[in-house]
C-alpha cells in the first residue's frame, strides 16, 4: 500500500514544496495541501499506518523525523524543532508518541 494510492501526486508535490525550507513545516498546513484532511477515516488510518514504521501503533519521534519521506523519497528530514512541535501539537495525552486517535484528530482539525 502506498500513499500515492488515495493521495494525489500533484497534492504530495505541492505539500512537499510548501515545506522544503528548514524549519517551515506546518502539519495542519501540510495535511490540508496534501488533501488528507478531506478523507474519510479509513483514509486517514491508512497513512497513520503507513507512518507508524514500527507497527507499534503510535508514531514516535524517529518517525516523525522521517515523516516527509514517507510522502516523497527525496524529501528532507524534519528538523529537530519542526520534530518537537509536530509532537507537541499532536500528542494531547503528553506520553511523547502520536496515536492513532491523535493523529486523526490533528487531520481533522486541518
Amino acid at each position: 500500500m502506498a500513499i500515492t494510492d488515495f493521495l494525489a501526486v500533484s497534492d504530495i508535490t505541492s505539500a512537499i514544496n510548501a515545506c522544503k525550507a528548514k524549519d517551515s513545516f506546518n502539519a495542519k498546513m501540510f495535511f490540508k495541501t496534501v488533501g488528507l484532511s478531506k478523507k474519510s477515516p479509513t483514509d486517514i488510518e491508512r497513512v497513520f499506518k503507513i507512518l507508524d514504521q514500527d507497527k507499534s501503533g503510535y508514531i514516535e519521534q524517529d518517525e516523525l523525523q522521517l515523516f516527509l519521506q514517507n510522502f516523497s523519497k527525496g524529501a528532507r528530514t524534519l528538523t529537530a524543532a519542526e520534530t518537537r512541535g509536530f509532537l507537541l501539537e499532536a500528542d494531547s495525552d503528553g506520553d511523547g508518541k502520536i496515536g492513532w486517535e491523535e493523529f486523526s484528530a490533528l487531520v481533522k482539525s486541518s
